[in-house]
């Protein structure tokens, strides 16, 4: 009975918790997880090439927008020179003042026309994923192509139906009118860029239950209230996402100038992207374009900063 009785307290005591004296020790959940080595040989040489392909040329850009340099040469250092003619150069402040007023117009467009588009292809219709198919089709076509074919539409066809309705502003391109040529591009990119969008907003309507819209339809809600009331605010981080892409694509628009009115007329359509390639490589503005590289990637920061914030809040609330 002894020996039993010595048995059942030994293995008591060797169960019972052993209590360390002394200040515990804290221990993160990242110094117990083990990170498999793997991980760092895509990242490391992934980060490696981000570094060498992008931010090492800002850096150079950056550096060269102090200088004279003509993309070749011998340069010297001038400081702010560069920057300081942009203050008075017309055509600059024109092609922001273009490229800003161009770029709020597409955003605003494209994502109240594909919102619109993927609530409607997000019911309960005929053909759906045809339709689907159907309106992502222009996101897959090449910009320049497309505005090739484009430019013809708004060249002859388009111009023949003004004449035909003796419609006077319509009679003639409008790619070669200083006052509308601004609107091809944007027709353009708005054609293209809802494709995109409304992708986006069906991904984000997709995560709305279907419960909730029954409750609401019990209540008495009409459809204008339900979508402002619970479609819109549930889908508020996939309003950000689209909002910001939108405007970062629509301020950096090139492509479409290009194919459409090559900064014409009277360069009434030069962005500032058009005008950083065209005159820094071509007229030998190479470091005065550098600067204005610059002042644009802060301009671009700057939106991005303020939409972010923006919608950031309206989501919290």
């Amino acid at each position: 009975m002894d020996i039993m009785q010595q048995t059942a307290q030994t293995v008591a005591s060797n169960a019972a918790p052993q209590v360390k004296r002394g200040k515990p020790r804290k221990t993160s959940a990242y110094s117990k997880r083990k990170v498999d080595k793997a991980y760092y040989w895509m990242t490391i040489p992934a980060a490696l090439l981000v570094v060498v392909f992008l931010y090492w040329p800002f850096i150079q850009g950056a550096a060269y927008s102090f200088t004279n340099s003509q993309g070749y040469g011998v340069f010297k250092w001038i400081g702010f020179k560069n920057y300081g003619a942009m203050i008075s150069d017309s055509r600059v402040r024109n092609a922001y003042l273009f490229t800003i007023v161009v770029a709020i117009l597409i955003t605003v467009g494209t994502n109240m026309l594909a919102l619109l588009i993927s609530v409607m292809l997000n019911g309960k219709i005929a053909f759906r994923n045809g339709f689907r198919a159907i309106f992502f089709i222009p996101f897959t076509l090449a910009m320049l192509v497309i505005g090739y074919v484009f430019k013809y539409l708004f060249m002859v066809p388009i111009p023949a139906l003004g004449q035909a309705l003796h419609i006077p502003w319509l009679s003639t391109s409008m790619l070669t009118n200083p006052q509308l040529a601004w609107f091809p591009i944007v027709f353009l990119s708005i054609w293209q860029g809802v494709a995109y969008t409304t992708l986006i907003y069906l991904a984000g309507l997709q995560t709305i239950d279907a419960e909730l819209y029954e409750a609401a339809a019990i209540d008495g809600v009409n459809t204008w209230q339900r979508f402002w009331r619970i479609t819109f605010p549930l889908i508020g981080p996939f309003v950000t996402i689209n909002m910001v892409l939108s405007l970062k694509n629509s301020l950096g628009i090139f492509d479409q100038i290009v194919a459409l009115t090559n900064g014409g007329p009277d360069s009434k359509t030069e962005s500032v992207s058009y005008l950083i390639f065209t005159n820094g490589l071509g007229n030998g503005e190479y470091s005065y374009q550098m600067a204005n590289a610059v002042i644009f990637f802060i301009v671009l920061a700057v939106f991005a900063f303020i939409q972010l914030n923006f919608f950031g809040s309206k989501e919290k609330v």
